[in-house]
């Protein structure tokens, strides 16, 4: 079953050379700073490469991070501050609020900004593969890790490294809880879309695969409601995108619930639960033509078209025929004029974070090679002087054609 997921664009950043002449006053000292530049450089050129896989993409933000924690961690294991924390400023972007960029003299705001887009990187490698015409069940369960490897990442910033901040974050950016809490709900969430499809698929009882949409829907409820607090003009197609998923996922719950229903012999109840279902399917057909009309980051599409949304539309139309059917012709029961509540607990199959944690401290930093950074070699203060603004150019994403099928186009 093919997959549909909402993806906002990557952060970008100004270059960062690294270069600390002067400062830097060994050979060691300069091959790590050398080898920040250059295991920087790649890691943005992965984010946008189509053939990057996530074990490219691990080998590769290990050697960057496992350098950059040299400027962050003390090598003796204590609390204080590497006395390198300091010493380059670093810029990046917003996946909302554009190209205008926040900048810090603080290792650590880059350790987050970062890592907040290798997170990013696996949602989008999800989404390229979800949307595949033929997904296979390794594909699936790729898509299925990658989207909990996210919510990880995302966590563990929120949890451990951004609140070591000096600067407070910025309402309304990335790194603000709100920001992260949703990302985190919508990994889950759309994790959960691929053990639904596959629960479908092995036609698993209807009962766990009501309860699973009932708590995805609520996931995506959840995170809409995240986001309610922020401005419009930045949120508006995202929030468009949660709504019409949990009015998507409710009327899979309803429709299953149906069918759960239908099999206990109450025809009745499972006319109004199949009557809700299509009320909540026509709903997310709406909001789906409001997205594709809605302004704002992130992807363009037509979700409506979509395999996904089209299957679920004939599923309902058909399992409530066949609930009219029967009961003209066995079971005469009256259809009750509320919809039953839905009270769902899903035993099996919610999806947790996958932990994450970063790297630990390159080999190549030894005491020597951090005495090696003489600070009092720095260029004296020159911020009275005018400093030509870097340019934040943004990341060239690749373009991601349509499969057949798909009704999904990503700009």
């Amino acid at each position: 079953m093919t997959h549909w997921f909402h993806r906002n664009p990557l952060k970008a950043t100004a270059p960062v050379t690294f270069n600390f002449y002067g400062v830097a006053s060994s050979p060691a000292a300069t091959k790590i700073c050398n080898d920040l530049r250059s295991s920087r450089v790649r890691l943005l050129e992965l984010f946008t490469d189509l053939s990057c896989n996530p074990e490219m993409m691990k080998n590769a933000t290990d050697l960057y991070f496992s350098l950059l924690q040299g400027f962050i961690v003390s090598l003796d294991n204590s609390s204080q501050d590497c006395k390198l924390r300091y010493i380059q400023n670093f810029k990046w972007t917003d996946t909302l609020q554009g190209q205008v960029p926040s900048a810090q003299q603080d290792a650590v705001f880059e350790l987050v900004s970062m890592g907040f887009n290798v997170a990013l990187w696996y949602t989008k490698y999800a989404s390229r593969l979800a949307g595949k015409e033929d997904i296979t069940e390794d594909e699936a369960k790729d898509v299925h890790r990658s989207l909990k490897i996210a919510a990880g990442i995302f966590k563990h910033l929120k949890d451990s490294h951004i609140p070591k901040l000096i600067t407070p974050v910025e309402k309304g950016r990335d790194l603000e809880t709100r920001l992260i809490d949703s990302y985190i709900i919508q990994c889950q969430a759309e994790a959960q879309e691929v053990t639904i499809a596959r629960a479908i698929e092995l036609k698993h009882n209807p009962g766990l695969i009501a309860a699973l949409a009932y708590e995805t829907a609520n996931f995506y409820q959840k995170a809409d409601q995240m986001l309610s607090s922020l401005d419009p003009a930045y949120t508006i197609k995202w929030r468009k995108y949660l709504q019409l998923k949990a009015c998507f996922y409710m009327a899979y719950s309803y429709c299953y619930h149906g069918q759960t229903l239908l099999a206990s012999d109450k025809c009745g109840e499972a006319i109004r639960s199949l009557q809700e279902s299509e009320k909540f399917f026509v709903k997310a057909e709406a909001l789906c033509k409001e997205y594709g009309e809605t302004k704002g980051p992130g992807t363009t599409a037509k979700p409506s078209g979509h395999l996904f949304f089209r299957k679920l539309g004939s599923l309902v139309k058909n399992t409530l025929e066949k609930c009219q059917r029967e009961n003209g012709f066995i079971y005469f029961q009256k259809v009750p004029p509320e919809a039953p509540q839905l009270e769902l607990k899903a035993n099996y199959g919610l999806v947790e974070p996958i932990v994450f944690e970063f790297p630990a401290l390159h080999a190549h930093w030894m005491p020597e090679t951090l005495a090696a950074f003489d600070l009092t070699k720095r260029p004296k203060d020159d911020s009275a002087k005018p400093k030509p603004e870097e340019e934040v150019k943004p990341l060239k994403e690749p373009d991601i054609k349509p499969q057949k099928d798909s009704g999904c186009q990503i700009s």
